[in-house]
């Protein structure tokens, strides 16, 4: 009898891997009945780690796209399925106790049927409480097995790890082979010797296909046993992405596989669809580098769920640091040149820091703390010059038991700083805050909605919501999108000297709605990010500008807030403060990196808002 491998399409993975948006709901639902017309889907990925993040960063309700996105599935037999990040939830930060549990019944009742599991790294007392969370909701629990190369990350190792998580209640086990560099043979032995623990587990494959190794694998995988492997389709297949539906159906057919067959003209109308949502705003923030393969993703092990994000980011990162480049009369740099750095840097700082598998959070801690290496050398300054908080607590072992020892290089620095290293439960770090978001719901006067699911969206994404519900993440959104619709449909200037007339503003269209882009023309580097030449939107609240003291500058470019969630007390003008002491955050790369005073003394003002952008050596508050 031949064996049968099923498919399933993860539509979410598809847009994250190539850039930083999803749809929106409208254009979910309008695709859903293509997807289920094609036939060779038994299940999609809907929803998860990510998703619902950036619905709210443009001011979409996530649960409204979350149940109608869903339906259509279920109404058709499809399963539907999404990302989780065990003790991270949905975010980049651990999660309180009791929002882990609400988690899954309210995802259970939007209509997600499987969730998938994972911590980066692979610390059981991390993913073992969310498999028992989500059986106690009625949800599949698939537990994972976060897929690097290293000494340590052995067949061996994935096996007891597959074999733990089973007998901790596991329904099913993936591997999630976030950046696509495992080993085919040795993925292949994974599946089998997983097989031979319990050969009725249902087992599923995801790769990315960036490195090259995504078509081996999954043969690899097939043949050993491998029920369901996850597939991507055009326009948003290889590169950061996934192997494309059409040619994995057609080399496991070929290989002897039972596969389902691929209704063609419905395949063609999704791809124009995706299409459609691509030239409608989400191609603005998908980077061209994005949809090309490149084996140099094999030396560093980044995730293609990352590089869609980051190579956003990177723009910004180079243009701040050309800035300085400039500023200091030394060459600038290309972005082949960065990532190449980059590249190198991530190689060097992995095993320093103990292995963790490159996979939300932690690829993004390792990439982080890289680039801030590489920037800071480029500046004449020292490695591990600026480490985030967040950073600190995975290498300190706050986040769960790193797979390796951290370098001594930063032991030392730890024992220094005064910081130290970890062995409790990372759940005991986080306690229960349920009640906290209810009481400001309630003060608020905001509904807790259907199964308590704004409750949940406030606990689990506090700082987005809070914007959302603001309508500041529209407007931010909505800014930075006509910003880049300006950028790429404006020509090149006339010439002043030949006639021309330079324009000073121009209008875009977005969503229906006219915004007025003014232009400037060799604005300073020092030129404050909330100026009136390149804000659409007035700087709200007296800030305290002109006030008496010395500059405290931004150490580096991102997002300004006074406090990183709310149980910190925000700093005011007035307050005395000791040399060391934190006075807010600057979000770049996801990550808050602390701004600590350099001096003691008095406020005398906060030069920016809090979720305010600043550029580096923006002064961000006045220390007398």
């Amino acid at each position: 009898m031949e064996k049968e491998v099923k498919f399933s399409l993860v539509f979410r993975d598809m847009w994250q891997s190539a850039g930083k948006y999803q749809p929106r709901v409208d254009q979910l639902v309008k695709i859903a009945p293509a997807i289920i017309r094609m036939g060779c889907f038994d299940r999609v990925e809907t929803n998860g780690g990510g998703f619902e993040q950036v619905n709210l960063l443009y001011g979409e309700n996530p649960n409204k796209s979350v149940r109608e996105w869903t339906k259509p599935f279920h109404e058709a037999g499809i399963q539907t399925h999404m990302l989780d990040r065990a003790l991270n939830g949905l975010r980049m930060s651990p999660v309180p106790k009791d929002v882990r549990k609400l988690f899954y019944v309210v995802k259970k009742a939007q209509g997600t049927d499987i969730t998938r599991i994972f911590c980066g790294l692979n610390d059981t007392r991390n993913v073992i409480p969310s498999i028992q969370y989500a059986k106690e909701a009625g949800m599949i629990a698939q537990a994972s097995l976060c897929i690097t190369h290293s000494p340590i990350h052995t067949v061996e190792y994935y096996v007891n790890l597959a074999k733990t998580f089973i007998e901790a209640g596991a329904d099913e086990i993936c591997l999630k082979d976030m950046a696509g560099i495992g080993r085919p043979v040795s993925l292949g032995k994974i599946v089998a010797g997983i097989k031979a623990l319990k050969k009725d587990v249902v087992i599923q494959y995801h790769s990315h296909a960036g490195p090259g190794f995504c078509m081996a694998s999954i043969l690899e995988v097939a043949k050993a046993g491998c029920d369901y492997i996850d597939t991507a389709m055009s326009p948003l297949a290889w590169g950061t992405g996934h192997a494309d539906i059409i040619a994995v159906q057609e080399m496991l057919k070929d290989a002897g596989f039972k596969v389902k067959e691929i209704n063609m003209e419905a395949y063609m109308e999704a791809r124009t669809l995706i299409k459609e949502m691509y030239d409608d705003f989400l191609g603005y923030y998908i980077p061209k580098l994005n949809h090309i393969n490149n084996s140099l993703l094999v030396k560093p092990g980044l995730p293609g769920g990352m590089m869609g994000s980051l190579m956003t980011d990177l723009e910004d990162n180079l243009k701040s640091l050309n800035k300085w480049k400039v500023k200091n009369n030394q060459p600038e740099l290309t972005t082949d040149q960065l990532l190449v750095k980059l590249f190198d840097e991530v190689a060097y700082v992995w095993p320093k820091v103990g292995y963790p598998c490159l996979v939300t959070p932690f690829s993004q801690y390792v990439k982080n703390l890289a680039l801030m290496n590489v920037i800071q050398m480029e500046k004449g300054k020292e490695r591990w010059s600026m480490i985030a908080d967040n950073i600190w607590d995975m290498i300190l072992g706050k986040s769960g038991q790193l797979p390796g020892p951290v370098a001594q290089e930063l032991v030392d620095m730890a024992k220094a700083e005064g910081r130290e290293f970890e062995t409790n439960d990372p759940q005991s770090y986080y306690p229960d805050k349920l009640e906290d978001f209810k009481k400001e719901m309630q003060e608020n006067g905001w509904e807790l909605g259907e199964d308590n699911e704004e409750l949940f969206e406030l606990a689990m994404h506090p700082e987005q919501y809070r914007a959302y519900k603001s309508g500041k993440a529209k407007a931010d959104f909505e800014k930075d999108l006509a910003e880049r619709k300006a950028k790429k449909n404006q020509t090149a200037p006339p010439n002043p000297s030949k006639g021309g007339e330079l324009p000073s503003c121009i209008t875009v269209t977005v969503g229906g709605v006219n915004y007025e882009v003014k232009i400037a023309y060799g604005i300073p580097s020092n030129s404050p990010v909330n100026g009136e030449n390149n804000n659409l939107l007035p700087l709200k609240g007296e800030v305290g500008r002109g006030s008496e003291g010395t500059d405290l500058l931004a150490p580096l470019e991102g997002k300004f807030y006074l406090v990183k969630d709310n149980s910190e007390t925000p700093k005011k003008v007035g307050d005395s403060i000791q040399e060391g002491d934190v006075l807010g955050y600057i979000e770049a790369m996801k990550t808050f990196n602390a701004i600590r005073a350099d001096k003691a003394g008095t406020i005398t003002a906060i030069l920016v808002n809090s979720g305010d952008s600043v550029e580096e050596d923006d002064p961000i508050f006045k220390i007398a």
